[in-house]
């Protein structure tokens, strides 16, 4: 029903190419219901367990990254651990504070299941106490939060009890309890609410590879707990959309006031040549990566294709987990960062190779990042935006997670990396690519650059940094700098609020 554009790229120029999704065609700028200046979202973004620390205080109990990160075969860098963070239990005014200096007004956070439920059962009334003094500090300087449920950090009481968290289906039960608590808790102080981040990430690399907690797959010397890549990611997601579905009924039927989502996180996908082949594994790839969990959201089923390739180790929904998953939206969260080369081949479930150098001609796809996986591809955004209009009816769409990290920032003397022309370059780049696919007509609503400061990297420590604020670790105040990155995007906003 839509005419969507998809980025092709030759000998390392982009061109665009238009295609007919399904029967008839428009042009989604006729379509749009856009958001005005006034409306459009600018933010950034932190998670609980990267920046708060604290993890013994509070009452808060033990997470599945605690438990990850400190016991054998210690698969953290370092063995390094969300503690201490940034520290922003105790200086949540301060970032609150940092917000309001780039004259921001909307951040997205995350809340530490572990700290409001500590035993997965019995509410905490410090980690209640604890967001509420966060949540008056962001309305004191007309901050908006823009809240995620679950990223990543399970109470182990959880997993230990449901004996592998989201692959036991009473993991539901357990995240009902907390949703209930969160949404009754904290309705009056946030009006938009995400119920998980990034589930392709945590049940990859969670159940598939083992290189995320709770570390499970299928080769024992990387993962002695125990695992099966070929089953486990699914069964993850599988009763993840099962849990938001939940939560999102719950919300509703409670009538909270506010916007409900979920979160996705997806790297665009281009044709490494002509070939047709190429062409449908790079659309495949992105069905396995975006669709595998947006399909439900907006359908009450799973993709069809992953139906085909999958069989019956892809999990089914009864009739009425998929009419409670269907429409389970107010808006689509994306993620997104970068951009690969795809190839049809290969041994994984979707068939597709990726890289981030063209196989047939050597064309690297954009500049390397610190990160191995981050290439700076920023038409990659456009793209991954049409591709999401096209698919799903045009929906609001909120870019939730934007960023990168520069080379060798960890190693340079404070001064040099305060001067991040690498990061104010990829946004420069990302912003202006967002901002053509709004004026073609998708419905993008809103935009967080991740993060708002240098942070824990889950397995990668704290080597990589992402923040537009420099975060001195070795200080006794964990004292925040702005960097370069950060005074642009200020002024970038003030320009387009």
């Amino acid at each position: 029903q839509f005419l969507y554009l998809i980025a092709a790229q030759k000998g390392g120029m982009h061109d665009r190419v238009s295609t007919m999704a399904g029967r008839g065609a428009f042009v989604l700028a006729a379509c749009a219901a856009a958001a005005s200046a006034e409306d459009f979202m600018w933010g950034t973004a932190t998670a609980s367990y990267q920046i708060e620390g604290a993890t013994r205080r509070g009452g808060r109990g033990v997470s599945i990254w605690d438990t990850f990160c400190t016991q054998p075969p210690y698969k953290c860098h370092l063995n390094q651990t969300g503690e201490p963070g940034d520290d922003s239990y105790d200086l949540y005014d301060t970032d609150a504070q940092l917000l309001q200096d780039l004259g921001l007004k909307a951040y997205r956070m995350s809340l530490a299941w572990p700290r409001i439920l500590p035993d997965g059962k019995t509410v905490n009334p410090e980690g209640i106490a604890h967001y509420k003094k966060v949540f008056a500090s962001l309305k004191a300087r007309g901050v908006q939060p823009l809240v995620t449920l679950y990223h990543w950090d399970m109470p182990q009481a959880v997993y230990d009890a449901t004996r592998g968290g989201w692959l036991n289906a009473t993991v539901t039960e357990y995240f009902m309890t907390y949703a209930a608590a969160v949404f009754e808790a904290f309705h009056e102080d946030a009006a938009w609410w995400l119920t998980f981040n990034e589930p392709l990430t945590f049940c990859r690399q969670g159940y598939g590879t083992g290189t995320h907690a709770p570390g499970r797959c299928s080769d024992r010397a990387q993962c002695p707990a125990g695992g099966d890549s070929s089953t486990e990611p699914y069964l993850c997601a599988h009763n993840v959309l099962r849990s938001h579905a939940l939560a999102v009924d719950l919300f509703r039927s409670k009538g909270y006031p506010g916007k409900i989502g979920i979160t996705l996180n997806t790297d665009y996908a281009v044709p490494a040549s002509d070939d047709p082949e190429d062409a449908a594994a790079a659309e495949r790839h992105l069905v396995f990566s975006a669709a595998w969990y947006a399909d439900p959201v907006w359908t009450g089923d799973y993709p069809a294709a992953m139906r085909h390739r999958l069989g019956a180790r892809l999990p089914a929904f009864t009739a009425a987990e998929s009419q409670m998953l269907k429409g389970s939206w107010d808006f689509y969260g994306l993620n997104h960062y970068s951009t690969n080369w795809v190839k049809a081949g290969g041994s994984s479930d979707d068939g597709a190779l990726q890289s981030a150098v063209n196989p047939y001609n050597g064309t690297r796809i954009g500049k390397q990042a610190a990160s191995p996986w981050l290439h700076v591809v920023p038409w990659g955004l456009g793209g991954m935006l049409r591709w999401v209009a096209a698919r799903y009816g045009n929906p609001p769409i909120y870019v939730t997670e934007n960023g990168c990290d520069v080379p060798n920032e960890s190693s340079l003397p404070l001064p040099e990396a305060l001067h991040d022309t690498f990061r104010v370059d990829f946004y420069k780049g990302y912003t202006a690519s967002l901002l053509e696919a709004k004026d073609a007509g998708v419905d993008v609503r809103g935009y967080f650059a991740w993060s708002l400061m240098d942070n824990f990297e889950w397995a990668d420590g704290y080597t990589f940094r992402f923040g537009i604020h420099y975060v001195d670790y070795d200080s006794p105040n964990f004292t925040r700098y702005q960097k370069d990155s950060a005074k642009w995007y200020a002024d970038f906003v003030k320009q387009h609020q």
